[in-house]
């Protein structure tokens, strides 16, 4: 089923909410990306830091999932269509993949943090399509989600810095 085909009621033009749409499922994409990650971190870390570690990562990962619904639910709204499947997220993500049998907890807390940076430079993106496109509300709730992965970057760089 296409947009069209959906016919979602919304004064956005199709046109300028493409761009929006476009963004905002590479932001799921990357979300989704993040989240399976660090799950993983959360599932596989070890060392002294264990128990904190493993705690911070598991609520960084539920407030990501936490933002998923929100964002498609946002690309639905104006009249797009979102991501279906996990084939659909790997052609979308700019997020890599972690597959490694071993990662060290100082090097998770680092690509942890650095990806969480990139979901903020593709936030301000979406904003900024956002603001070309009219669409005042997806501005508004972009704000939100890049508190909180800026927030995220923070909590992983004080959690990793030494001495």
């Amino acid at each position: 089923m296409t947009a069209q085909q959906l016919k979602t009621p919304t004064d956005l033009k199709s046109n300028a909410t493409k761009s929006v749409a476009e963004a905002l499922n590479g932001v799921l994409a990357d979300s989704y990306a993040l989240y399976f990650k660090t799950k993983n971190f959360h599932w596989h870390v070890s060392g002294p830091h264990f128990r904190d570690y493993h705690l911070m990562f598991d609520d960084q990962a539920t407030q990501i999932l936490g933002t998923t619904d929100l964002i498609a639910e946002r690309v639905r709204k104006t009249g797009n269509v979102t991501l279906r499947s996990i084939g659909d997220i790997s052609r979308h993500q700019s997020v890599k993949d972690n597959d490694a049998d071993y990662v060290s907890p100082d090097d998770m807390l680092e690509e942890l943090r650095q990806d969480n940076l990139a979901l903020v430079e593709a936030l301000r993106a979406a904003k900024t399509a956002a603001t070309e496109a009219g669409d005042n509300a997806t501005e508004g709730i972009i704000d939100d989600w890049t508190d909180q992965a800026e927030e995220r970057a923070w909590f992983l760089f004080e959690a990793g810095r030494k001495g």
